[in-house]
């Protein structure tokens, strides 16, 4: 199978990660775009390059796209950019041409814009470090009263006003998606939405778009995995086992649905289905949280895990979202003292958000047990990869650096990179990086 994928950005659960996925499977070409050509931190994608790599690209079973890349030049930059609605219009009309000729599957995404609650602008416009709580609370107020009381406040109004321009030519290019997928452009066509309040302009879209059939996922940067998962062939029957099953109702940090809702919600994205334990192809096991999810980043805590694990004599994965940004280090240890990498071991995951570590662990699991030239080594690849950073760095190494210092993280992460050896009876031998110049992601690169 030939599958073509163009990413958010450059970071790497956005771009190593998808590789990583496919590679599990020696059957499927994956075609992706040079890593020059896409976005970072600071910088868009080269949307010109990226518009002549789909016009050369070969004849595709599938393509995955991350709308906003070719439309904006990325999740952050569709956020920033100033061009109006006339220029995006005319750049993504021009796309659906391309797009025609292709005569392939189409698995697509583009963001609703979200309003983070505030005044850090690492990753929005430049006016968010002075104005940014205001202008959330201005849209949770808006939204709240309907807009049938004035909201005072003290924001400049050239900022409001540009704020909510760029609003506004997000939302009706999104209107512009949602009538071609109407119209039979895409096979599946998803709006996300993340970091989400009870209230927001963010939350009115998400709810005039669904009014108006859309589907509407919480989550981003791991809904192209999901899509992946999806172009790929075949069901996968899942049976979701809650180890907190009293708690499953909470909502996980940075999401506005319970834990099982999201759960459930990643396994039809991916293209699987839930069913009960006797009859799954893969057991499903979610370390979820009691009163509320941990953030490891930001020093919230959490009751970790206090019990023993039993490794079932059947194909299972973990998702270990008791905490945000990292793994639970009780259930690692209690993990640990069980041979879990044997071949009935289809994945672990505990990055980011719920959403985030539920959409790539079972876009892996679903590849691995479909797989039709299965890689092994590009499978071990993968879960060194998420043990590295996902337990060692996010939930250990990285809240004893106040800066990116590659020399001090080397040396952090080698008395964990010997447990892993362990764990998977293999050399490991990696170096690491900050793409992003920032603490939030690390790179483990495989000499």
């Amino acid at each position: 199978m030939r599958i073509a994928f163009i990413p958010i950005d450059n970071r790497p659960v956005c771009y190593t990660l998808p590789k990583l996925l496919a590679e599990i499977d020696s059957d499927i070409e994956f075609l992706i775009p040079d890593r020059k050509l896409l976005g970072d931190l600071n910088r868009p994608a080269d949307i010109g390059g990226l518009f002549e790599w789909i016009l050369t690209l070969p004849k595709v079973d599938a393509a995955v796209l991350s709308l906003d890349t070719v439309a904006y030049g990325g999740l952050i930059p569709s956020r920033r950019c100033s061009e109006s609605f006339e220029e995006v219009r005319n750049r993504i009309c021009t796309l659906r041409e391309v797009l025609e000729e292709k005569e392939c599957k189409i698995y697509a995404f583009s963001s609703i814009m979200r309003i983070s609650n505030n005044n850090y602008n690492e990753e929005e416009k430049e006016y968010w470090d002075k104005w940014g709580k205001k202008i959330f609370e201005y849209s949770y107020l808006s939204h709240k009263t309907e807009g049938k009381t004035r909201i005072e406040t003290d924001i400049p109004p050239e900022i409001l006003d540009d704020y909510i321009e760029t609003r506004r030519r997000n939302f009706e290019i999104n209107k512009i998606y949602l009538e071609w997928h109407k119209e039979g452009l895409f096979d599946t066509l998803i709006f996300s939405k993340d970091d989400c309040a009870e209230y927001g302009f963010n939350v009115q879209e998400a709810k005039v778009l669904e009014r108006m059939g859309a589907y509407v996922k919480t989550g981003a940067d791991e809904i192209p995995l999901s899509l992946l998962s999806r172009a790929i062939c075949g069901n996968v029957k899942i049976c979701p086992i809650f180890l907190e099953p009293q708690c499953k109702d909470l909502f996980s940090n940075y999401e506005d649905i319970s834990i099982e809702s999201s759960v459930y919600g990643q396994i039809d994205l991916a293209g699987c289905s839930v069913c009960d334990e006797d009859s799954a192809d893969i057991l499903l096991y979610v370390n979820n949280f009691k009163n509320n999810q941990g953030e490891i980043v930001m020093n919230i805590g959490t009751e970790g895990f206090d019990r023993s694990f039993e490794v079932p004599d059947r194909p299972y994965m973990i998702a270990d979202v008791r905490f945000a940004n990292g793994a639970d280090n009780n259930f690692i240890m209690e993990l640990f003292k069980n041979k879990i990498v044997d071949k009935n071991f289809y994945g672990y995951s505990a990055w980011n958000t719920s959403a985030n570590s539920l959409g790539s662990l079972i876009c892996g699991a679903k590849i691995k047990f479909l797989a039709k030239k299965y890689n092994a080594d590009a499978f071990a690849k993968l879960q060194i990869t998420r043990f590295l950073d996902d337990w060692a760095y996010q939930a250990n190494v990285r809240q004893t650096l106040l800066k990116p210092d590659i020399e001090q993280l080397s040396a952090g992460m080698k008395s964990f990179e010997n447990i892993v050896e362990k764990l998977f009876d293999r050399d490991i031998n990696v170096t690491y990086s900050y793409p992003w110049n920032r603490l939030f992601e690390v790179e483990v690169e495989f000499n």
